[in-house]
């Protein structure tokens, strides 16, 4: 069978540029790639024909004496042109666009040259605050643990007097390709960690690292209204990054201390209302604190405890809120302790004649008691 037109193959004109056959041969490798197609002979066929096309018109050599001759030209049986085979390592050649495709597949690309460069790891610091300063914001100042350059060999990592030179192993581009017929496989130099550098001698005081882990003071500004496990970001206070990388960045979570008043529900506050007996019974005026002072209101008579009374707009406003939440009052009757003789009397006279009022003095226990004979009934 006629082999067709390596141009045919590849779709492209007989003057297509380098990086147009590259990028047609890449197209359909990656199409016809027999990992991606396990079951099918035709695909198998068809990547081994885009491959046999690109190696041939991907040299200068082979591509000239295939314009010539045609297929003639670059048959080593033949014996004309610029024979067979083809180029696994150099520019141009196949392994170095398989090599793109490999890359492309896993997630490896080859594309980049040089040292590797990585961003900085993030850092968390854990701050505590009052309610009262979760509520209303203020600034406030931390210390971080940070790495900054090393005074002694100003980043370098070298002794004074000496300088790092380009490793022998990758030669300087933190990357070393390991070549395995049609696969190249790029991977982090082992002996530089790519950097591209090795340092001879090492800085003291660093040793050779290029910086001394120090404490610096940063400024934070807590906003009013943030709750418990928010987190505040300082961009590029994280840790350095490596080989010119940028560096992570600083989030501040913060904790609330438990108050001995108020627990908070989102923008809500909610707290006990401690009264006497006396006040639930004949109602009156009492005071409640809030996170802006104390205000007064008025408890009906016959208040049971368990009540709740919400103040509306006496809570907390978020950081995303538009309007501040409420504050809930629970209601908890005081049983008086510690009586004297005559409180004693007088509670005594007070429970006869509660008890011949009958029951409506006590609604509840009058529910209560008829339940329970129905349940025992």
């Amino acid at each position: 069978m006629a082999k067709r037109d390596f141009y045919e193959i590849l779709g492209l004109a007989k003057n297509a540029s380098d990086e147009e056959i590259k990028k047609a041969y890449r197209k359909l490798a990656m199409k016809h790639h027999p990992d991606r197609n396990p079951d099918s002979k035709g695909a198998e066929d068809k990547f081994k024909e885009a491959k046999e096309a690109y190696e041939m018109l991907s040299d200068p050599q082979k591509r000239e004496a295939y314009d010539r001759f045609g297929h003639a030209g670059v048959d080593p049986n033949m014996g004309g042109g610029a024979g067979g085979g083809f180029n696994a390592g150099g520019a141009g050649g196949f392994g170095d666009a398989f090599g793109d495709i490999f890359g492309d597949i896993f997630g490896n690309s080859r594309t980049r040259s040089g040292p590797q460069v990585y961003r900085g790891a993030d850092l968390r610091y854990n701050l505590e605050i009052t309610l009262e300063q979760a509520a209303n914001g203020f600034d406030t100042t931390i210390r971080v643990p940070s790495w900054s350059e090393c005074d002694t060999c100003h980043g370098s990592g070298a002794k004074p007097g000496t300088a790092p030179t380009t490793c022998a192993t990758c030669g300087g581009h933190g990357q070393v390709r390991m070549q395995q017929g049609f696969f190249s496989i790029q991977q982090t130099c082992p002996k530089c960690h790519g950097t591209g550098k090795v340092i001879p001698e090492p800085c003291a005081p660093c040793a050779g690292a290029g910086r001394i882990k120090r404490n610096k003071t940063l400024e934070v500004k807590i906003p009013a209204g943030i709750d418990d496990s928010m987190r505040i970001r300082s961009t590029g206070n994280g840790e350095p990054g490596m080989n010119g990388g940028p560096p992570g960045d600083l989030y501040v979570e913060i904790h609330i201390k438990p108050h001995a008043v108020f627990q908070r529900d989102a923008d809500d506050l909610h707290c006990e209302m401690p009264i006497s007996y006396a006040k639930a019974a004949l109602g009156g005026d009492i005071e409640v604190p809030t996170l802006s002072g104390k205000v007064s209101f008025s408890v009906p008579e016959g208040t049971q405890s368990g009540k709740t009374f919400r103040l509306r707009g006496k809570g907390i406003k978020g950081v995303r809120s538009g309007f501040a939440g409420d504050l809930f009052c629970h209601v908890v009757i005081e049983t008086p302790v510690k009586l004297t003789d005559r409180q004693k009397e007088l509670m005594r006279e007070f429970e006869q004649l509660t008890l011949a009022g009958g029951a409506k003095h006590s609604p509840q226990s009058k529910s209560w008691m008829d339940k329970v004979k129905e349940f025992f009934e």
